[in-house]
């Protein structure tokens, strides 16, 4: 490794996320809502995001917990993005 060479290298990444998806998607029957919650013990570098999968009311409000998840970051927008793409909707609800 040279100073000011050609040669210098380093640990940095260009480009990563450190945000994470989050918010509340309900599915297109208003069955079922589910909540994205960044993990905040991750490490910056690992983060890891909740999911809670509820079933609804009849108000739309959640009433039974289904499942919890956690995922990494990559999966978590995978499935974000894979239930908007089948027609869930975002929409604002204050969990926990």
């Amino acid at each position: 490794m040279t100073l000011g060479g050609a040669s210098v290298w380093s640990n940095f990444s260009y480009g990563s996320r450190i945000d994470s998806p989050s918010g509340c998607l309900l599915n297109p029957e208003g069955s079922q809502v589910i909540f994205f919650d960044k993990c905040k013990k991750s490490p910056i570098n690992n983060i890891k995001v909740y999911t809670h999968l509820f079933y609804t009311n009849h108000f739309g409000e959640p009433a039974g917990l289904k499942n919890t998840r956690l995922l990494n970051l990559e999966c978590a927008y995978e499935t974000w993005d894979e239930l908007v793409n089948n027609g869930w909707t975002q929409i604002s609800y204050n969990f926990g």
